[in-house]
C-alpha cells in the first residue's frame, strides 16, 4: 500500500493534538551537539518516519526520575542500558561487556563495561556514569529509590569496571541492572536541565518534545554500536491519544503507523482492518482493587469479604476487559506464577463469586449501616473505571443507598491513595482500582505493592499484616530461590485471604500495526518499545 504523504499526516496529527485537553505550552528543544551529529544526516541511510500513538504523553526524560511507562518508552530509544531485555524477558549485556561476576555469596557484583560505548555529546561511557546511575535514585530520594535500595556501595574499580556490593543477597538483582545509563557530568551539572535536554548513548536523539504531549526523535547517525548497522527509521514521532476510539481511527486512516493498547470493544474493528494487524504479548503486569485498610469500615476483613461477595470479578473482567486482557487471580502474572510454581488453584479459590445474601449478612455482622457513604476512586482509564462501577453496582444491589464511583485525573488520584503521613482518610476513599507494571521477578510485585516497607510511595492500603510484610522483606533479602518461593506463597496467601487486594486482571501488551511497518512486535514489558535492537530493526515502507 502506498505510504500517505508525511506532511499531510503531520498536519492531521497536530490538529488532533490541538483539539485535546490543555497541555504544557512550552516546547522544549533538546540539544543535538552529539559526537555523531544530529539524526537523519547520512545520505546513504533510509529516511523513514514512524508515527507512534501512545496512550499518554511523557512526563520526564531523565531515567533517574522516570516513573511512568510513556516516558520510559521514549527514553528507551535515547539511552542504552547497562543490560537490556531481549525479545522476551531474558537479560543481555549492552553497555556491559558480559554477564557480571558474582562473589561473596551473592552480595558482590563485578561488571565489566565495553570500551567503545559513547554518549551523544562525544563523552565516553565510564564506570563513574554507571555508578551514578545505580546510586542516584536512592541518594536523591526519588520514587525509584526502592529499586536500588539494596545497594550498599558501588564504585569504579577503573574506567571500565564497576563493583557493586549489596546490603543483602538480593535474588532479583539481575533485573535491577536493566537500567538506562545517564551521563554523570552533564546530569550533575544541572539535573533539571538534564530532564528536559538529555544526553544518552542510544540510537536516537531527542530533538523536540512537550511534557504530556508529543516527542520527536531523530536517528543518531554517529551511534557507537553499529555492529548491526543503524536504524532504518530516521525519525520517530510519539503522540499521546488518550481517547481510544480516536487512536484506532488514526491507525485506520493511516495517520499513525503503530498504536498501543487496543481497547476490548475495538479489537474486532482492528482485526477486520485489511491494512493493519494486532500483535500482543501477555504483559508483566497486575490490575487490582485495593482497600483502605487504615481508616473506615474497610479496615475490617469481614467488610472486605462482604464487598467480595457483592459482585463477580469474573463477570466484570469478561464484560469489560476481555479480549484485551485475562482474569488474574494473584498479584503475579500467570507466566511468572507458573514459572515459580505458585499455588494458583488454591489462590483461585480465595475470591468469592456474587452472593448478595451472604454479602448483606456480613455487612450486618460488621455493623455497617445501609446509609453509609461509600467512595470508590478510579484513575482515568475505562477498564479500571468499569471494575469500580461493577463494585459500586454490587453495593447498591446489597442495599446501600450512597455509593460514589469517582473518576479522577492521575494527579488527584495519586494524591488521594498515597500518603506520606500514614493511612488516607475514609473520606478520601474506601477502595481504589490500580495497576502495576514490573520486572519479571515476584519481588517487583510483592515488595512494592504488598509490603509496608514502602508505604506512602507505591502502597495505599496500609494493612496491618506485619508477619506477611516481614516475610516479603525476608524474601527480598534472600538469594535462595526455594526459600523465596515459600515465603512469597505464605505471605501472599495470608494477604489474599485477608483481602488487602482483590486481584482483577492482566492486560496483554497489544499494538495495532499498519501493514507498511515491518519487524515490530509486542514485548512482555510494557515500557519496552523495541525499534532497533540486536534482534530487530523496524522499517516503514
Amino acid at each position: 500500500m502506498p505510504r500517505d504523504n508525511a506532511s499531510d499526516r503531520t498536519l492531521s496529527r497536530r490538529r488532533l493534538l490541538a483539539s485535546g485537553a490543555a497541555l504544557s505550552t512550552s516546547t522544549l528543544l533538546a540539544g543535538c551537539a552529539g559526537g555523531g551529529g544530529g539524526g537523519g544526516g547520512g545520505s546513504d541511510l533510509p529516511d523513514q518516519e514512524l508515527y507512534f500513538g501512545q496512550v499518554k504523553g511523557p512526563l520526564d526524560m531523565d531515567p533517574i526520575v522516570i516513573n511512568d511507562v510513556p516516558s520510559a518508552q521514549i527514553a528507551g530509544q535515547v539511552y542504552d542500558g547497562l543490560y537490556e531485555y531481549d525479545s522476551g524477558v531474558g537479560i543481555v549485556p549492552k553497555i556491559a561487556a558480559e554477564e557480571p561476576t558474582i562473589e561473596r555469596d551473592g552480595t558482590r557484583y563485578v561488571i565489566p563495561l565495553r570500551e567503545d560505548a559513547e554518549f551523544q555529546n562525544g563523552d565516553p561511557v565510564t564506570a563513574d556514569d554507571v555508578v551514578h546511575t545505580l546510586l542516584a535514585p536512592a541518594e536523591e530520594e526519588t520514587e525509584n529509590a526502592a529499586e536500588v535500595d539494596m545497594i550498599d556501595t558501588a564504585e569504579a574499580v577503573d574506567e571500565t569496571t564497576v563493583q557493586v556490593d549489596l546490603a543483602f543477597p538480593y535474588g532479583a538483582f539481575e533485573t535491577t541492572l536493566v537500567r538506562s545509563v545517564v551521563n554523570k557530568s552533564v546530569r550533575t551539572d544541572d539535573r533539571e536541565a538534564y530532564n528536559t535536554d538529555p544526553v544518552g548513548s542510544g540510537p536516537y536523539e531527542l530533538v523536540e518534545w512537550e511534557p504530556e504531549n508529543f516527542a520527536t526523535l531523530e536517528r543518531w547517525d554517529g551511534y557507537w554500536d553499529d555492529s548491526n548497522g543503524l536504524p532504518n527509521v530516521a525519525t520517530i514521532e510519539f503522540d499521546p491519544i488518550e481517547e481510544q476510539t480516536t487512536r484506532v481511527t488514526e491507525l485506520e486512516t493511516g495517520n499513525l503507523d503503530i498504536i498501543e493498547t487496543i481497547p476490548p470493544q475495538l479489537y474486532e474493528t482492528v482485526e477486520n482492518n485489511e491494512n493493519a494487524t494486532i500483535d500482543e504479548e501477555p504483559g508483566v503486569g497486575y490490575f487490582y482493587l485495593a482497600f483502605n485498610c487504615g481508616d473506615g469500615p474497610t479496615t475490617d476483613p469481614v467488610v472486605r469479604e462482604a464487598v467480595d461477595y457483592s459482585f463477580s470479578m469474573d463477570q466484570a473482567v469478561e464484560n469489560f476487559v476481555e479480549p484485551a486482557g485475562v482474569r488474574q487471580i494473584s498479584p503475579y502474572p500467570r507466566t511468572m506464577a507458573e514459572e515459580w510454581d505458585f499455588p494458583l488453584d488454591e489462590w483461585g479459590d480465595v475470591q468469592h463469586d456474587r452472593d448478595l445474601e451472604t454479602a448483606e449478612q456480613l455487612f450486618e455482622e460488621a455493623g455497617v449501616a445501609m446509609d453509609y457513604e461509600w467512595r470508590i476512586i478510579v484513575p482515568p482509564d475505562d477498564m479500571r473505571e468499569q471494575i469500580g462501577v461493577s463494585i459500586g453496582d454490587g453495593l447498591q444491589n446489597v442495599g446501600f443507598e450512597n455509593v460514589e464511583v469517582q473518576r479522577l485525573d492521575w494527579g488527584t488520584f495519586t494524591e488521594a491513595y498515597q500518603s506520606d503521613d500514614g493511612p488516607s482518610s475514609e473520606d478520601e476513599f474506601n477502595m481504589y482500582t490500580l495497576g502495576w507494571s514490573g520486572s519479571p521477578d515476584p519481588d517487583a510485585f510483592a515488595y512494592h505493592l504488598l509490603s509496608q516497607e514502602v508505604e506512602g510511595v507505591t502502597n495505599g492500603t496500609f494493612h496491618d499484616y506485619d508477619e506477611a510484610s516481614d516475610m516479603i522483606l525476608e524474601a527480598r533479602e534472600s538469594a535462595d530461590r526455594e526459600e523465596r518461593r515459600q515465603l512469597y506463597i505464605d505471605a501472599t496467601t495470608e494477604l489474599l485471604e485477608g483481602r488487602v487486594h482483590l486481584p482483577a486482571y492482566n492486560l496483554n501488551n497489544s499494538y495495532g500495526i499498519h501493514e507498511r511497518v515491518s519487524d515490530f512486535s509486542a514485548h512482555a514489558i510494557s515500557s519496552e518499545i523495541q525499534i532497533f535492537t540486536g534482534h530487530n530493526n523496524v522499517a516503514v515502507e
